[in-house]
C-alpha cells in the first residue's frame, strides 16, 4: 500500500483537538473522513503530534497509506476539496517509504506562540492569539527562558495526565522575540525540542507571563524546575496563542515539492 506524507494546516477552534474523538470533532477524525470519499475505509492516520483542542497548526504532519498509487499533487487537491468547509487544509503531499512514519521518524517540533498586549479586545485575531492587557519585559523572560533550555527533568511543566515514561526532555531552543503587528505589539515565544510533553509549551509561557509582569523574579523559573513539582508551575496558557510550525526529518519529504498551479 503506497505511503503519503501530509503537511497540515488548521485553526484549531472548532475541534476537539487532533486526536480522533468519537462524540467531537477533530481534525484527524475531519481528514480520515476526506480519505473516505477518495477510498473505501476506515482510515487511520498518525501525526508528529497530537495538539490539544484549540490548538492551530501551519506545518504538522501526517502520514496515511491508500490502495491506489495516487499523484501526490492530485491527492492533496482531493483531500482538499473534501475537507470544506472545515478550517483544515492540506499544504503539502509526497509519497515517502513504507517504514516511514509521521512521528517515529521525526527527531524535532516546533512551536509558536504568540502574545498579545494590547487592552482593546483583538478582533482580527481573535482566538489566534493570548491576549493580555498589560506590557511585559521581553528581558526578564528571557534570563527566565534560560533556565530550561537544555537536558531537565520537566515534571513541573507537565500535565498530570500526561501519559510520557519519561519526563526528561532536551529543550534545545527558547527564543523570545518582540514585534510590532497591524493589531498591536507581541511577544512571540519559538521552542524547539526532538519532542515536548503534554501541556509543556502553554505551562512554559504561562510561568514566562509571570516572569514578564515582574511577579517572579527570573530565578524562580529555576526553582520551579528543580522542584520537580505541578504545584510549582505558573499558570497555563490558554491553547489560541500555540501553533504548530514545523517538524523535522533526517530527509525532509516536502523538501523538493515545486509549487504546482492548475493549467489555465
Amino acid at each position: 500500500m503506497p505511503r503519503y506524507a501530509l503537511q497540515v494546516e488548521y485553526h484549531g477552534a472548532p475541534f476537539a483537538g487532533w486526536q480522533r474523538q468519537s462524540d467531537q470533532p477533530s481534525v484527524q477524525g475531519a481528514i480520515e473522513a476526506a480519505l473516505g470519499k477518495l477510498e473505501p475505509g476506515p482510515h487511520t492516520i498518525a501525526a508528529a503530534g497530537r495538539t490539544d483542542a484549540g490548538v492551530h497548526a501551519t506545518a504538522q504532519v501526517a502520514h496515511c497509506d491508500l490502495t491506489r498509487d495516487w499523484d501526490p499533487f492530485r491527492l492533496s487537491e482531493a483531500l482538499n476539496y473534501h475537507l470544506k468547509p472545515a478550517p483544515v487544509a492540506i499544504r503539502a503531499c509526497a509519497r515517502v517509504a513504507d517504514d516511514w512514519h509521521a512521528r517515529f521518524s521525526a527527531v524535532e517540533r516546533r512551536y509558536l506562540f504568540r502574545l498579545l498586549m494590547r487592552r482593546a479586545p483583538a478582533t482580527h485575531d481573535a482566538g489566534l492569539v493570548w491576549q493580555v492587557g498589560h506590557p511585559l519585559d521581553a528581558g526578564l523572560m528571557r534570563a527566565g527562558a534560560a533556565h530550561l533550555v537544555g537536558h531537565h527533568d520537566f515534571t513541573t511543566f507537565r500535565s498530570t495526565i500526561c501519559q510520557a515514561k519519561s519526563p526528561v526532555k532536551t529543550m534545545d531552543e527558547i527564543r523570545i522575540e518582540e514585534v510590532e503587528t497591524f493589531s498591536g505589539p507581541e511577544i512571540r515565544f519559538h521552542l524547539r525540542a526532538r519532542s515536548f510533553l503534554h501541556n509543556q509549551v502553554r505551562s512554559i509561557v504561562g510561568t514566562l507571563e509571570r516572569v514578564g509582569t515582574g511577579t517572579w523574579h527570573p530565578d524562580r523559573v529555576r526553582e520551579a524546575l528543580e522542584a520537580r513539582d505541578r504545584a510549582a508551575c505558573g499558570p497555563v496558557s490558554p491553547p489560541q496563542g500555540l501553533y504548530l510550525v514545523g517538524v523535522g526529518y533526517p530527509d525532509d519529504p516536502f523538501a523538493v515539492l515545486a509549487p504546482r498551479h492548475p493549467r489555465t
